[in-house]
């Protein structure tokens, strides 16, 4: 009996990313192993890589952004159109009264999460900027946006009691597009204690990369209470 014809390296690789993402090893929007990294680990071409990663986005399993690197999907997707808005825009509907306190602006060294959705080396110095947006008074959303220096050299000179953080990055470097990532997740200590809300109360969180002119920018998160925000949605084309 002949021999069976061993599996194509590309294969490898799929099934190798298929199994850690059913095992939740990387969970949806979780950054994937780099082509370069796929290289080095099974020892093949970078152009085996590149079609295994590609035919992992045409299943619909994988979103690739160029420059920036490939991230797990949301699975069981629908064709939707779901609208986040702006914290300020969301309180102006309800009627209420927004303003903002600033928790903390700093200088910091870029997570390897952070620095492969900026284009930046592990470590690079990124600014970072937490503030708390209100609704008369009480708390709505934590905003965290780590902003590229190189984009806004000037951000941490700002009085961000005037302005916010998001409309300073605007007027430098405006943006033209994001990706975004909606999850439920439990907030952390300090969010919890900034949105006055426990500590195991379900929370919707909103991830976003922002990008200017096709560079990315800066990537925020907000954190909001779950009980006091909704998402609005029409699914199905045509609708």
């Amino acid at each position: 009996m002949a021999k069976p014809a061993a599996d194509p390296h590309y294969l490898r690789i799929k099934t190798h990313l298929k199994e850690g993402m059913a095992s939740g090893r990387w969970e949806a929007g979780d950054l994937l192993p780099s082509e370069g990294q796929l290289t080095m680990r099974f020892k093949i071409s970078r152009m085996t890589a590149n079609r295994a990663l590609r035919e992992l986005e045409q299943e619909g399993l994988i979103e690739r952004v160029q420059g920036v690197g490939s991230f797990v999907a949301q699975l069981h997707r629908a064709p939707a159109v779901v609208q986040v808005r702006e914290v300020a825009d969301v309180i102006a509907a309800r009627g209420g009264q927004h303003d903002w306190v600033v928790q903390r602006t700093e200088r910091a060294r870029a997570s390897a999460q952070q620095a492969a959705e900026l284009g930046l080396k592990r470590g690079a110095p990124v600014f970072v900027a937490v503030v708390v947006h209100r609704d008369s008074g009480a708390p709505l959303q934590v905003e965290t946006l780590v902003v590229n220096p190189q984009v806004a050299p000037e951000f941490l000179a700002q009085d961000f009691s005037l302005q916010q953080p998001a409309a300073y990055l605007q007027d430098v470097a405006p943006l033209s597009s994001s990706r975004t990532l909606v999850e439920a997740a439990l907030p952390s200590e300090d969010d919890a204690r900034w949105l006055a809300v426990p500590r195991r109360s379900p929370c919707l969180v909103v991830r976003r990369i922002h990008y200017s002119r096709g560079l990315a920018v800066a990537t925020s998160r907000w954190v909001h209470p779950g009980a006091r925000l909704q998402l609005h949605g029409v699914f199905g084309a045509g609708t």
